[in-house]
Order: C-alpha cells, then sequence, then structure tokens
C-alpha cells in the first residue's frame, strides 16, 4: 500500500500536467488508431524497409503477419559499457526470430563517454547529447514500419535521450537492454586515494595512469555508482526493463538470458494489440517510482535534469521541488561509492535493486499499482532473476533479507530517513546537492567567496598555493546556455585534498557534478545561470557565503541586486562545439531539464 505523501506528490504532479498529459495521450492514440499493421505504408514502401532482409526474414515480412522489431543501439568501442551491444545485436536478433518475429537494426544513436570527456572541451557537449539521442531515436523509428522497439543503452546522457525519443513513438511497446557492469577492478578508495596523491604531487602521471586502467579495465559499465549505473536503478524501478536484470555481467550466461527473454517478451506485446504502450507505462506514478529509485539510494544528480525532461516528453511537468518533497518522505537505503565502499557488483551481491524494490514496497514508500513492460504492476515484479538446474532463466522472490548491512538497508532501520539529494533555495536561486556522501559536519559550512569562471582557473589557484583556507569556490558561466553545462569533476580531488587538511570547502556552481559528486557539499545547477543574468554572476570575492543542506538554504551575505553582473568569459568554437550554437540558443534553464524540447518548462 503506497503511503499518503507519496499518493499526494504523485496527484499533485497529475493535477498540474493534466492538459499536457492529455496533448500527448492524444497524440499517441492518434498513431494507435493508424495500427501496428502498416496500414499506411504502400508497397513501395514496404519493399524498401524490407530489401536487405534475408530472404527467409523477407518472406516473413511479406506475409504481413510476423512482428517487425526495431532495435535502436548506442552501440560504440569507445564506451565500455556499450561495446558488448556489438554481439548482443546478432544474439538478440536470433532470439526474436526464435520468438516468431523478424528485428531489423533500426538505427544507431551517438553515445560519447563523460569519462573520456572529463575535463575536456568535449564534455561542453555532453548534456546536449542527450537531446541529439533522441532525435536520433526518432529518426530511427520514423519508417513507421516496427511493432515495438527494444532499447540498447546504458550511459549518462543515452538512457534518458533513448527515452525521450521512444516516447515520442509511445504508442509502441518498448522495453531496454542493458549489458550489465565490468567486473570489479581495484577498490575505489584505492583509485581515489591514488587520485589525490596526484592532486598533492604524491603520484606522477604513470603511476595514475596505472591506477586509472586497474579501476576501467573491461568492457561492461564502470562500476561506481554514477550516473550510468543510476540510470539502470530507475529504469527497473520504472518498470521499463526485466526485474533484476540491472547489474548482470555482460559474459554472464544469465545475461544472455535476460536478454532473449526481453527480446521474446516484445515480439508478445507486439502480437498484442491490446499490448500497453510506452507512453502509457510511463505515467506520473512510474516517473515518481523513477526520482524514489534515484533518493532511496544516493543516485546521480543528472537525473534532476533528466527526469524532469523525460516528464516533459510523457506530458508531465516535475520541478525540483517535487524532488525535495518526495527526498522528505524516502529513506535512504543504500552506500555505494561515491556515497560508501561497495561498487555496484557488491551493490548486486547484497540484494540489489530487487532488495531495494521490496523494502521500498513494503514501507509504502513506492507506486505500487505503476505498470510495467511484462503487463505486471511495479508491486507484482519484485524478483531476482536465476538460472535453474536446466540452465533455463527463472524469477525468485526478491529477497527479504540484506545480504551486508554496510551497503543496503531494510526499510525500518535506514542510513538517514530522508533521500540523498536536497534543493536549496537563497538569493542567488534555486540550486541542488547531493547529501549522501557528505558527512553531516560538512552539511553546513560559511566561509568567503573564491570566484572563478572556469574549472583550470581553481585548479591553477589551487597549485599555485592560493587555496589552503576556508573558502567555497564559485565556478560560473557553467550552465547550458554559456557552454553546455559541462561536469566539473576535474575539480573533485583537490576540493578533496583541501578539505581533508581541516577547511571548510564547498562549491556552488551553474555547472554539473554528476553521479559522481562526493564528500565535498556541491551545490549545483544554479538557476538562473550567470549568462541569464542570475545572481551567481554578481558574486564577489570575499562574500561570504552559508551552504545550510540541513535547512535547504544556500545564501550570500551581500546586496547583490546593487552591483553589476560580471562579463562572461569568451568561450572558444572548437572541437565541434560551433555546431551546437543554435542548442545553446534554444535550450531552457536547468529546472526545466535544460533541454531544448521543453525550454520554458509545460504550461
Amino acid at each position: 500500500m503506497t503511503n499518503l505523501a507519496i499518493q499526494e506528490i504523485t496527484a499533485k504532479i497529475e493535477e498540474r500536467s493534466k492538459a499536457s498529459r492529455a496533448l500527448y495521450l492524444n497524440r499517441i492514440e492518434t498513431m494507435k488508431d493508424g495500427g501496428r499493421n502498416k496500414p499506411s505504408l504502400s508497397c513501395g514502401n514496404l519493399a524498401h524497409a524490407f530489401a536487405a532482409c534475408p530472404d527467409s526474414e523477407k518472406t516473413m515480412l511479406l506475409d504481413g503477419k510476423v512482428a517487425d522489431i526495431a532495435i535502436v543501439s548506442s552501440y560504440n568501442d569507445m564506451l565500455s559499457a556499450h561495446q558488448p551491444y556489438h554481439l548482443m545485436l546478432d544474439q538478440t536478433k536470433e532470439a526474436i526470430l526464435k520468438a516468431g518475429g523478424v528485428a531489423q537494426m533500426a538505427g544507431g544513436v551517438p553515445a560519447m563517454c563523460d569519462g573520456v570527456t572529463q575535463g575536456q572541451s568535449g564534455m561542453e557537449m555532453s548534456l546536449f547529447s542527450r537531446d541529439v539521442i533522441a532525435l536520433s531515436t526518432a529518426v530511427a523509428m520514423s519508417h513507421n514500419v516496427f511493432d515495438a522497439g527494444l532499447l540498447f543503452g546504458i550511459c549518462d546522457k543515452i538512457v534518458p535521450g533513448l527515452l525521450i525519443g521512444a516516447l515520442s513513438f509511445g504508442h509502441l511497446p518498448f522495453a531496454f537492454v542493458p549489458a550489465g557492469p565490468m567486473p570489479t577492478g581495484i577498490s575505489n578508495s584505492e583509485k581515489q586515494a591514488v587520485r589525490q596523491k596526484f592532486a598533492t604531487g604524491e603520484a606522477d602521471e604513470k603511476e595514475l595512469l596505472m591506477s586509472e586502467a586497474r579501476a576501467y579495465h573491461s568492457p561492461g559499465t564502470c562500476t561506481f555508482y554514477g550516473t550510468a549505473n543510476s540510470n539502470q536503478m530507475m529504469l527497473e524501478m520504472m518498470g521499463l526493463q526485466l526485474p533484476g536484470s540491472s547489474f548482470v555481467q555482460p559474459t554472464k550466461a544469465l545475461r544472455r538470458a535476460l536478454s532473449d527473454e526481453v527480446a521474446r517478451l516484445m515480439v508478445e506485446k507486439a502480437h498484442d494489440q491490446n499490448a500497453l504502450g510506452l507512453g502509457e507505462i510511463v505515467d506520473a506514478r512510474s516517473i515518481v517510482n523513477g526520482i524514489i529509485a534515484l533518493l532511496s539510494t544516493g543516485g546521480s544528480t543528472n537525473h534532476t535534469l533528466h527526469i524532469v525532461a523525460i516528464a516533459a516528453a510523457a506530458g508531465y511537468k516535475v520541478t525540483w521541488q517535487d524532488f525535495s518533497d518526495i527526498s522528505a518522505n524516502v529513506p535512504l537505503l543504500s552506500r555505494v561509492y561515491p556515497n560508501g565502499t561497495a561498487d555496484v557488483n557488491g551493490f548486486h551481491d547484497a540484494g540489489g535493486v530487487p532488495y531495494v524494490m521490496k523494502q521500498l514496497l513494503d514501507g509504502g514508500f513506492m507506486n505500487s499499482e505503476a505498470l510495467t513492460i511484462t503487463g505486471e504492476t511495479i508491486g507484482n515484479s519484485c524478483f531476482e532473476p536465476v538460472l535453474n538446474e536446466k540452465k533455463e532463466l527463472a524469477f525468485s522472490p526478491a529477497p527479504k533479507t540484506p545480504g551486508d548491512v554496510t551497503i543496503v538497508r531494510p526499510h525500518a532501520d535506514p542510513f538517514q530517513e530522508n533521500g540523498g539529494l536536497a534543493v536549496l533555495k537563497g538569493n542567488i536561486g534555486e540550486c541542488v546537492i547531493k547529501v549522501s556522501a557528505v558527512k553531516e559536519e560538512h552539511q553546513v559550512i560559511e566561509a568567503p567567496a573564491v570566484v572563478f569562471h572556469d574549472q583550470d582557473e581553481m585548479i591553477a589557484a589551487y597549485k599555485a598555493g592560493d587555496l589552503e583556507k576556508d573558502f567555497v569556490a564559485v565556478v560560473r558561466f557553467q550552465g547550458p546556455k554559456a557552454n553546455g553545462m559541462p561536469e566539473l569533476h576535474k575539480l573533485t580531488p583537490s576540493l578533496g585534498v583541501l578539505q581533508d587538511k581541516g577547511f571548510k570547502i564547498a562549491l556552488i556552481t551553474d555547472g554539473r557534478m554528476s553521479g559522481a559528486s562526493g564528500k565535498v557539499p556541491a551545490a549545483i545547477h544554479i538557476s538562473p545561470e550567470a549568462l541569464l543574468g542570475g545572481q551567481i554572476g554578481r558574486i564577489e570575492n570575499g562574500d561570504i557565503i552559508r551552504l545550510d543542506a540541513k535547512n535547504g538554504t544556500l545564501e550570500v551575505m551581500a546586496d547583490l541586486e546593487s552591483r553589476p553582473q560580471a562579463t562572461p568569459p569568451s568561450f572558444s568554437d572548437t572541437y565541434g562545439r560551433d555546431l551546437f550554437a543554435p542548442f545553446r540558443n534554444l535550450v531552457g534553464a536547468a529546472g526545466y531539464g535544460g533541454s531544448i524540447f521543453n525550454p520554458n518548462g509545460i504550461e
């Protein structure tokens, strides 16, 4: 039974979104009325669509009675998480054929790696890549010959982009197909220790590179709990991929069995004219469940952008206040690095998503009646996948007890009574902060501002020894309009070193920090951003700033209104950044999802 607070928040979102949700449902109903059996396609259309298929499959498709399943894939060799999709494509097509359907690779979407572009110029395209992926997904589906779709995507902007694009074809059934995390390399604490040693000059570049290569060492998702793995948690708790499928490693036999099963399921749904489309499954209940998944596990702050944008694509207006209200009513049930010492493999072994979801459901913290791709409610989808004695896929009830209480906890004994994220408000606007990894003594910081216009400026000041003191780093002109809102991870090691020395340290920025936001309090996504006249652009060196994550406030002790705005820095148009000028012109505020599709929010 869902508790009253979660019911009320869900109802509030439904009420404010009534008109926009109705418009969305009308749109997908119009497509559904056209049928899934391609009645509007001419013989020439169909002949083009099937021309490259093997003769046996072409015969099946020409008969008109077989399901045609689209595969939209983000495969590339640059992303370790997505490299397994190369092999999985043929395996999935084979499984679909065996189930009585035909699969076609409908299209590929771009997939950049934030780990590679971290601190580089390419990071300025990262957030915008989400909307490019959404557009690419729509292009892949635009041929209108498909009866259902499988989405191959895992990492940062890729899952939200695929979901936003697929929602524009929300009359069709869709499911996500994860590939799983790489095996554990060196411990995250060891990796972080080498990073901090490098920041202090105690380790050289060769030692740092060897450490990183031992951490990120094989195909599969990176094992820390950043945006990629937060995506998997979110999708599973939204009912958009099979139960327990998020963190099974790519080389495991169970991984293949799960992929074959979701392929079979989509063939079944494609043949069922009454099967729910994606746009019907993604409703206010499932969106709230996605937020709950994020908050109860200390997930990525990037989802304060992505969930807002996903909700808008389904006709819902979700705000950061909704995140704050849900956070106040949902316990933190897991600690995974950087919020704890375990990685996602340790989390999976301790009970993983099935255990956490069961605890949330038992405690009334989820919308149990939300729908899923299997046709069951989420309340009836709390299972752990296993291979039985015949090596066949089976689903067992989710574990009732935690495998390791330092990683996951029961709802009656959580790590903390509220979620791992807070919304801060004050005289420079609104922002978010991830508190799940921040010790209580660091959740309230009052110190003078030191202002920078990019992260390289701050690192230079750190190396020069100018930051050996209490201070709040203000890094501005990093919002969507300014330079695409890059992640500022480059700052994490040096800020961590200064905090470890006993200084009171915090960061405030109109940029991003993502799921790897760690032990240093970081007030991010400040909106309005500096380039749009936000008050962060009026802060001066020495201004006293008080960040209070416990009470949800961020205040600058100065008369900001009386000051002029700082002059924006000049931005180069290199490494493809020039191509994204139209995106920077169109993009909306972070609070609206930082999207080109919903720049002013749903009215």
